[in-house]
């Protein structure tokens, strides 16, 4: 088993957390777009509270570890190892007991580049314990807005994740998924649940669109986020995502990898 030390001499070494590829500028840029309700930045949460950049700031200090000097404008940002080793054992702690209560589990990704081997690692681990992974709306066509107009994508399954295909893409590209910020994909997926006397999920796993768009629902959702990401950490701390884990969702797809047995065992279920 990974130990706690380990995990975290992990996290610094591959910059999943201390200082990360994610440029202040950028991470400041998405503070000021939610505070003024751009959807982009929102991912499907409509906020209960005020949040202007001044508390998304402290929020984001506190929960991700970011610096909370709003003087500091440039230079690549920090996220704070030891948030995300507590958040892992809170994402595991959920998982375990979702998987003790064989709920179903709907998983999904923006960032199927990168993400979708840890999530897959997590589909096999709840299916094996008899958590049903839900699948619903496979194939279905969503018109996803972008800075370019409406263009048209799939929302597709691998190994139990869902993520949105560009239709151009399929089938032959290659490429796992598109990225998408957008909560379009996981309202399609819990409508096609939800109908014909379907099984709507008991965990939504994920990131973006995916676990704020669920929790904007009232369902449970956890997930990963980016210190570029506020939407997620609100989702929280309004009580409406049960665990955001701050990371680097955009290093190398094998970097996750131990993440994913660190979780596993801790969660007590095998990979």
């Amino acid at each position: 088993m990974l130990s706690v030390g380990a995990l975290r001499a992990h996290l610094l070494a591959a910059r999943l957390a201390g200082p990360v590829a994610t440029p202040r500028e950028k991470s400041l840029l998405s503070y000021r777009m939610f505070a003024a309700r751009d959807p982009r930045q929102t991912l499907g949460l409509d906020p209960e509270g005020a949040w202007g950049t001044a508390e998304l700031l402290r929020l984001m200090a506190e929960r991700c570890g970011v610096s909370p000097d709003p003087g500091h404008t440039s230079g690549q940002d920090v996220i704070d190892p030891d948030c995300t080793v507590a958040a892992l054992d809170a994402f595991a702690e959920r998982l375990a007991r979702a998987a003790v209560d064989r709920v179903p589990v709907l998983i999904g990704t923006g960032h199927p580049h990168r993400l979708l081997g840890f999530y897959a690692g997590l589909a096999a681990a709840l299916s094996a314990a008899g958590c049903p992974v839900l699948t619903s709306a496979h194939g279905r066509p969503i018109d996803i807005p972008t800075r370019f107009g409406l263009r048209q994508h799939n929302l597709w399954y691998v190994g139990g994740v869902a993520m949105v295909r560009t239709v151009d893409a399929l089938p032959t590209s290659g490429e796992p998924g598109a990225h998408t910020h957008s909560p379009l994909p996981v309202r399609t997926a819990l409508a096609a649940a939800a109908g014909r006397g379907g099984q709507l999920p008991g965990l939504v796993v994920g990131d973006h669109g995916w676990v704020c768009g669920a929790g904007q629902l009232g369902i449970e959702a956890i997930g990963l986020a980016d210190a570029d990401d506020p939407a997620v950490f609100v989702a929280e701390a309004e009580g409406r995502v049960s665990v955001a884990v701050p990371l680097d969702d955009a290093v190398r797809s094998d970097y996750y990898r131990p993440l994913t047995r660190y979780v596993l065992n801790r969660a007590c279920l095998s990979q």
